[in-house]
């Protein structure tokens, strides 16, 4: 089901708020089993994530100006937040471009973010 969002607000570089509920997007994933992940703006690990983090962020805020709505999976993670997609309007999703452009890497099961060297 595709959210047509009044607002939509950019919290980092996978979570953005439609209307104000929170969204953890997948790119093309599928819920629990695929998805992306972005350098934590919030709590990093180091000085190096949170300029990663930040500029993924600043990517995703450009790209929610092209969005067209988020496609609902009709789950929700642990933390109660939607897993969905960022729709363009040219139909590809925000997190395939983060990933294209190395803002983000692939998330699967098992996955733990390296953002410090």
């Amino acid at each position: 089901m595709l959210l047509v969002c009044a607002l939509i607000t950019v919290v980092d570089g996978d979570t953005v708020k439609c209307d104000g509920q929170s969204v953890r997007l997948l790119g093309d994933g599928i819920p629990n089993e695929l998805g992306f992940d972005t350098p934590e703006t919030y709590r990093p690990a180091c000085q190096q994530e949170l300029e990663l983090g930040r500029a993924a962020t600043a990517r995703m805020t450009e790209l929610v100006s092209q969005a067209v709505g988020i496609e609902d999976t009709g789950q929700r993670d642990r933390y109660g937040r939607i897993l969905g997609s960022l729709i363009l309007s040219d139909g590809r999703t925000a997190g395939s471009i983060l990933l294209e452009e190395g803002h983000a890497v692939v998330w699967e099961p098992g996955y733990r973010a390296s953002w410090c060297e």
